[in-house]
């Protein structure tokens, strides 16, 4: 879903991939990837590439959560914490 983003605005900006990559000063292999979902950016890197297509970064990912990663990346939110805590606890 981010990488869908990404590509849609930077097709709406008429850029390449790899005018993109050079602006933010990374391998166009890399930026392809993250286009295509196959590898997660680091934060700085969302917030570069939201700066190069003019985009608050925040844009990018409203309403995502853990629920749209792949099952083995989700983690435990604090209130399934304390419920399985208590569950254990009896």
């Amino acid at each position: 879903m981010l990488g869908e983003r990404i590509r849609e605005r930077r097709l709406m900006l008429s850029l390449s991939q790899d005018e993109v990559a050079n602006l933010i000063g990374m391998n166009v292999s890399n930026f392809g990837k993250i286009e295509r979902g196959l590898i997660n950016p680091r934060f700085y890197t969302i917030v570069r590439i939201g700066s190069v297509l003019d985009l608050d970064p925040g844009r990018l990912l409203d309403g995502m959560n853990d629920r749209m990663l792949p099952e083995a990346m989700r983690s435990f939110s604090a209130k399934d914490y304390v419920r399985e805590r208590r569950a254990r606890r009896g």
